[in-house]
């Protein structure tokens, strides 16, 4: 009985570095660098924002760095903390997103940031 053995093929390098296309940005990273901006503005101190938000210092520095992957009650009192609503937030951190994107692949993106902020 004949077995059917497949042609061998040219071994493929895969160790080959491919061009890998430019990343988007993590949604916790620009509610981070938005969460800091505000801090800044203000002019306050980690520690001060986070009692008045009633969260450790050690989290919301977490979560300005994009470590944390905070939930909705959590950015709630941040943003509570820094005077601003989430509505305000959210458009500030989809506009973040819209900025950082390439021209290229622009119109997709700002869709799903205006659902986000939706």
């Amino acid at each position: 009985m004949a077995s059917s053995i497949p042609p061998l093929r040219p071994a493929t390098d895969r160790t080959a570095a491919k061009p890998s296309p430019a990343r988007e940005p993590l949604w916790r990273h620009a509610l981070g660098e938005c969460l800091r901006g505000l801090r800044h503005e203000r002019g306050e101190k980690l520690s001060e924002t986070a009692r008045r938000a009633g969260v450790s210092p050690q989290y919301l520095s977490e979560m300005e760095r994009g470590v944390k992957e905070p939930s909705s009650e959590m950015i709630a009192a941040v943003a509570g903390a820094l005077d601003v609503t989430l509505v305000d937030l959210t458009l500030a951190v989809a506009e973040s997103l819209r900025s950082a994107q390439s021209s290229t692949s622009r119109g997709a993106t700002c869709s799903a940031a205006y659902a986000l902020a939706a």
